[in-house]
């Protein structure tokens, strides 16, 4: 089981989009998929038509150490499942935060499901917590979309500055670019420059599209809803660079 996180210090820049699209991407390509709804705010969960919350269950897995296989629901879609997002999860810092060794949480946490999946993707929360700490040192692969701007190239930099402070593998990053307006000039050349500087980025452009913004309204990935739109077929190409490099 390979895990991918989708993450940005800041919000707005396509981090659900690309989680959701990622996920069932994966799945045409014929492989079972956890989507794992980490953001309190819960927008892959409504994306993909699913109840937020857990009740109980939330404190016997997270904070008892139970089996987080009672909390995963199916999805519509075949071999696509979803651990939906809780409000509570918010809390989860201030647990982690007393604990010595938080990736031994984490690892136990995904133990039970590692043998029913092939791959993992991990809607993130936005900022750096202690909770994206665990996740940047458990994961295979840190996918940072990035919107073709100087604010959102900075985030990147940021992002890469915190890692190398925190001796973190700077190998697990992968930008690449989202949101783009190719009549803009500002994004072509911000993106000529950004794939100078940093030659792990994957150069796959998501283009900007209004639909990917109705996600909410029909509830769906676009790459199920408009199979054969530019944005959809990015999401595929950009889904097998992931596929390969890890």
């Amino acid at each position: 089981m390979k895990e991918i996180a989708v993450y940005n210090i800041k919000g707005g820049v396509g981090k659900t989009a690309t989680s959701v699209n990622l996920a069932y991407a994966a799945v045409e390509d014929r492989n079972k998929v956890l989507l794992v709804d980490m953001d309190p705010q819960g927008a892959s969960t409504f994306y993909l038509n699913t109840k937020q919350g857990h009740g109980e269950k939330l404190k016997k897995t997270f904070f008892k150490g139970k089996a987080m296989d009672e909390m995963i629901r199916q999805t519509e879609y075949e071999n696509l499942d979803i651990l939906p997002s809780d409000q509570r999860y918010r809390k989860l810092d201030a647990y982690l935060g007393e604990m010595k060794n938080t990736s031994k949480w984490y690892r136990k946490l995904f133990k039970p499901v590692k043998k029913d999946y092939d791959y993992v993707i991990i809607d993130c929360p936005p900022n750096v917590t202690t909770l994206a700490e665990t996740i940047f040192e458990n994961a295979d692969a840190i996918l940072v979309p990035v919107i073709p701007t100087t604010l959102s190239v900075r985030t990147y930099e940021q992002l890469k500055e915190y890692f190398r402070e925190n001796a973190l593998e700077e190998t697990k990053l992968y930008p690449f670019f989202s949101m783009v307006e190719r009549r803009k000039n500002m994004h072509n050349d911000t993106m000529e420059r950004f794939l100078k500087a940093y030659s792990e980025c994957i150069n796959i452009a998501i283009p900007y599209n209004a639909e990917v913004e109705k996600m909410g309204e029909y509830k769906a990935p676009i790459v199920k809803k408009y199979p054969y739109a530019e944005t959809s077929e990015s999401f595929r190409a950009l889904w097998k660079k992931v596929k390969s490099k890890i």
